[in-house]
């Protein structure tokens, strides 16, 4: 069976994130979305299990998606769960430089190759980062983000 990680902080998920879900479940039999807490970004907006229950909802449509959540090195959780692949997506070039520095080492500390997929223009400028912006200052995120998404942050911030 071909099993393809996709690990990120998703704090939030949004419609690239969701993007790159629905397209690595087109191509492998099983995907595991990895939820981290990265320890280099600020406080999370979301908790690890608040991340994991909005995703959970969010691919709820995919049968072979399954979430994890990651509180050790992503190759760690590779070999975890039996993936074969690390799925990381990219949005522009600027993403690729520090994208291929993680692939190579990961691939050196496990064996494990990394399958860049990049989003289409549609999510490209989409950014976790701004998108907790645009929320903390009362905007609109709903375009950028999946409806149970949307619906937590509206909880969360107002509006």
């Amino acid at each position: 069976m071909t099993v393809a990680l996709f690990p990120g902080s998703f704090d939030p998920f949004h419609n690239g994130h969701l993007e790159v879900v629905e397209r690595a479940a087109s191509l492998f039999e099983a995907v595991v979305v990895g939820v981290v807490r990265n320890p280099g970004k600020a406080q999370p907006l979301f908790s690890l299990s608040e991340r994991e229950a909005m995703i959970c909802e969010c691919v709820a449509h995919l049968d072979q998606v399954s979430i994890v959540a990651m509180t050790t090195l992503v190759v760690e959780v590779a070999r975890k769960v039996g993936a074969n692949v690390i799925v990381r997506g990219l949005r522009a070039v600027s993403d690729f430089e520090n994208e291929l520095q993680m692939a190579q080492m990961n691939q050196q500390l496990s064996g494990i190759e990394t399958l860049f997929v990049p989003t289409g223009s549609a999510c490209s400028f989409i950014a976790s980062r701004l998108i907790r912006e645009i929320a903390r200052y009362g905007g609109d995120v709903s375009p950028f983000v999946p409806e149970p998404v949307g619906r937590r942050m509206k909880e969360r911030f107002g509006g």
